[in-house]
């Protein structure tokens, strides 16, 4: 099962997702919140500090490895 934008569990398939929405939005179930719904917050905050830590070779170094994984077939 996938996962929604705060973490809740969401269908993988678009009927069956786009069901429970609607079934949401007109009460009949209820959406249970993540256990955890500032996690991305805490992970805005965590990337801004490591990105002060680093020097900015090892930015660099990161960046370009990342650039490679993505263009990699």
């Amino acid at each position: 099962m996938t996962r929604g934008p705060k973490g809740e569990k969401r269908h993988a398939d678009t009927v069956q997702n786009a069901m429970l929405i609607g079934r949401i939005a007109t009460g009949e179930v209820e959406d249970v919140p993540s256990k955890a719904p500032n996690r991305a917050k805490g992970g805005k905050i965590g990337g801004k500090a490591r990105a002060q830590r680093l020097s900015p070779e090892e930015r660099t170094t990161i960046a370009k490895k990342a650039a490679n994984k993505r263009w990699e077939s």
